[in-house]
């Protein structure tokens, strides 16, 4: 797939939109502006990758659109080098704007043909993010703990085993609330038993589900 003038063009205009939004953060701006978004959407939807939309991937899932995307991102606080969980890795766009902020990603996918396609995406583009099919429920205990944990679907609730998984003093983003709207949560780890919350605003995201689906 080609980058051309044309799609640099766009994506520098979809910055100066999430500029005017309030997207503060001129690294995340930065990272949306070096990472190609038509690479991640089917080609029928090209002509509109950089439009400020969610469109369908397959697999009832969305790819988001770039404002949340630019969002989560700025609320995750990254820094070169951290470790982060994305529970949710759909497209994989999302996880290549943290890899573009120099972390280091570790993504999960319950849905097979989504784990299987951005698997073979990454290699193929030379993405250094690790996928794995797993339940995002139970998360990623053995690489755990996470200076930042990401989750990309609505979650009615944070389940003890993310937050266990949290490095103290580090960072959970997530969508929380039941289907139809959800309230952005940063969480900060001050202890082992102590969270700080803040909440950022209503959006809406695909339900999170349990287990892992093999169709």
């Amino acid at each position: 797939m080609i980058d051309n003038y044309r799609h640099q063009g766009l994506r520098n205009k979809l910055v100066e939109s999430l500029r005017n939004s309030k997207i503060t953060d001129e690294r995340v701006l930065e990272a949306i502006r070096k990472v190609p978004r038509h690479f991640f959407m089917d080609s029928s939807f090209l002509e509109f990758a950089y439009e400020d939309k969610a469109f369908p991937i397959g697999s009832g899932q969305t790819i988001s659109q770039p404002y949340t995307v630019a969002f989560q991102t700025e609320l995750l606080e990254v820094a070169k080098d951290q470790k982060i969980l994305e529970i949710g890795t759909g497209s994989g766009y999302q996880a290549c704007i943290l890899l573009e902020l120099g972390a280091k990603v570790f993504t999960l996918e319950r849905q097979i043909n989504l784990y299987k396609r951005v698997k073979t995406f990454f290699e193929k583009h030379h993405y250094q993010a690790r996928v794995f099919h797993r339940d995002g429920y139970e998360g990623l205990s053995s690489f755990a703990p996470f200076d930042r944990i990401l989750i990309t679907a609505a979650i009615p609730q944070i389940p003890d085993s993310l937050k266990a998984q949290l490095k103290t003093g580090g960072i959970l983003v997530a969508p929380v609330g039941k289907s139809g709207l959800q309230l952005m949560l940063k969480m900060r780890k001050i202890s082992e038993t102590e969270f700080t919350q803040e909440f950022h605003g209503g959006f809406v995201f695909v339900p999170m589900l349990p287990g892992t689906a093999n169709d």
